[in-house]
């Protein structure tokens, strides 16, 4: 069983590193091998954007510069075309003569004028290419028509490579054009972008937080319980969200900002320090069965804005590849991997224990096929921040029916939503409280987490209060269990701002259940373990009270449409 403590900066353990020599390279590759830490260096490319002035000549020198520091530095990659850029002559003949011969090409599933055009449809839109939801993206078409754009598509990339593409990837594809793609055309990989509210027209929130899944045939969002409705390509999220500070940018708001590997932004990829931050959550804390993030970024932003970052984060790779601390490969070899280890959706975790803005706070994220959940332990104590629940049966409502306008939104089941049940002043969590006879709470701060990995796909988090009384939390795929040596009457309590009670799923509670509904779906949340009391609406909105110490959520859960 592994333990695992805050450790040194990212900078101090490359500078460590390049000093341990062979030996030490050795022993952590036998150490990744059973939890690999992998890299996709993705860039997509698009033909042109009417945002900006030679747009087209701009984004075509920063595909050549991104193919001639992949080169130099010998990493695999993987360039995602649309359409409009497939189809033109300069980039065949630039991916023909350049690209390094480990790299890869596949398509980027953005709807272009050419594309929709070739496929004998009707263009929407105002220029060749929008980045409207309903025009740029497949939901907003028809399934017939997703057929055709897929077709197009596929035969045009033969024609010119000789072959079908195996990677796919989208800000988001539904699930029946990723379903068309496996079965007539093999496709092994997919990815779509990190959660979201907001940005850009699309929200996605709730889903499996990092890594990759399978997704089910009824959403692409939402992972897959069983073989029968997963769809068998892992969906990997793509641009590396901070995992202590993306969450909460922007809580209680309808958009969120952006802290990623993207190496635009100066508080993300572009800054050194917080690269470091990130790449050691990713490399050296717990994660289960492997940790993943994407680089790499979109030809739109040229050269001018992603040159500095990316020339600063490939040496940090090229060091971390060569200590055989990380994989560094196509977006289709990993596909592949994991189609090969995994039968369903894994379970996995993304650890943060140093805090890049130095104020104590820790965050650790649990991700299986049942539900994700977040841990986080701030300055004012500790909370769920998120426990989102998946179910297969719970269907996109853009599965057969297009979607229009520029927003789309895509869900997964809350149980708590520090982001959308906060305001901007108020930040909710389910928290531990001890209870008062007289039926209040107070809040009970605890620290220091050590976190273990007692196996392959459970979690486990042990902290203490105060007065030194242990709290452990462990994750498994099926439930979470809470435990305490706490001899009084504590709980698990979640309240929320009077201006959010309105949003909250919750419709009735039992003594041992919680029952919800969330966009017309209803599911039940049980409490094997302990019981729930249900609040006034005033105070808080529902407790979890331990039985002999011990609190047991039941995440599998089975939810269903009400009759009409």
């Amino acid at each position: 069983m592994k333990v695992y403590k805050p450790a040194m900066c990212v900078a101090a353990v490359l500078a460590g590193t390049l000093c341990l020599g062979a030996a030490r390279a050795l022993a952590a590759q036998s150490e990744k091998k059973s939890s690999p830490r992998i890299i996709n260096i993705v860039n997509f490319i698009r033909q042109t954007d009417y945002r900006l002035e030679n747009s087209d000549s701009l984004m075509f020198d920063a595909v050549k510069r991104q193919i001639a520091l992949s080169n130099k530095y010998h990493f695999p990659t993987t360039f995602l075309f649309q359409y409009d850029a497939l189809i033109n002559p300069e980039y065949q003949k630039l991916m023909k003569t350049s690209l390094g011969k480990d790299s890869e090409l596949g398509a980027w599933w953005e709807i272009t004028q050419p594309h929709v055009e070739a496929a004998g449809l009707k263009w929407r839109g105002d220029h060749q290419w929008v980045s409207t939801a309903h025009i740029a993206f497949t939901p907003g078409y028809t399934q017939a028509e997703r057929e055709k754009l897929v077709d197009v598509y596929m035969e045009k990339f033969k024609e010119i490579y000789g072959q079908y593409p195996k990677s796919v990837g989208s800000w988001f594809i539904d699930s029946y054009t990723l379903q068309y793609m496996y079965e007539k055309y093999g496709i092994v990989a997919s990815c779509n972008c990190k959660d979201q509210v907001g940005t850009d027209g699309y929200t996605l929130w709730g889903g499996y937080w990092n890594q990759a899944y399978y997704p089910s045939r009824k959403n692409a969002y939402m992972p897959a319980q069983t073989t029968g409705e997963q769809i068998p390509v892992p969906v990997f999220r793509m641009l590396g969200s901070d995992p202590m500070y993306q969450y909460d940018n922007g809580a209680g708001t309808a958009c969120q900002g952006v802290v990623t590997l993207e190496p635009v932004y100066n508080e993300g990829g572009k800054n050194r320090q917080w690269v470091d931050y990130f790449l050691k959550t990713i490399v050296d804390e717990p994660c289960l069965a492997f940790n993943y993030a994407q680089a790499g970024q979109e030809n739109s932003f040229t050269w001018n804005s992603m040159g500095e970052g990316l020339e600063m984060q490939f040496p940090i790779y090229e060091v971390l590849r060569d200590a055989g601390k990380i994989r560094i490969e196509t977006l289709g070899e990993s596909g592949k991997w994991f189609r090969e280890n995994f039968k369903h959706t894994p379970a996995t975790a993304i650890t943060t224990l140093n805090d890049v803005k130095n104020e104590g706070n820790k965050s650790v994220w649990y991700n299986c096929r049942n539900y994700r959940a977040n841990l986080y332990w701030e300055k004012d104590g500790f909370c769920f921040r998120d426990i989102h629940l998946f179910d297969e049966n719970y269907k996109s409502e853009y599965f057969d029916t297009p979607g229009t306008g520029g927003q789309f939104f895509y869900y997964t089941l809350p149980l708590v939503d520090r982001f959308h049940w906060s305001t901007p002043e108020n930040k909710t969590g389910l928290r531990f409280v001890n209870c008062g006879s007289d039926g209040h709470s107070k809040m009970i701060a605890i620290a220091d987490p050590v976190v273990t990995e007692p196996s392959g796909d459970v979690l486990k988090t042990v902290s203490k209060d105060k007065n030194g009384n242990s709290y452990t939390i462990t994750l498994f795929e099926n439930h979470i269990e809470v435990t305490s040596d706490n001899k009084d009457n504590w709980a698990l309590e979640l309240s929320v701002p009077s201006e959010r009670i309105s949003i909250l799923p919750f419709k009735r509670f039992d003594k041992k259940s919680m029952n919800a509904v969330f966009r017309g779906y209803e599911y039940d949340i049980a409490c094997s373990k302990g019981h729930v009391e249900a609040g006034d609406g005033t105070g808080f909105v529902y407790r979890l009270v331990p039985s002999g110490g011990k609190i047991v959520i039941d995440c599998k859960v089975k939810g269903h449409y009400p009759e009409s």
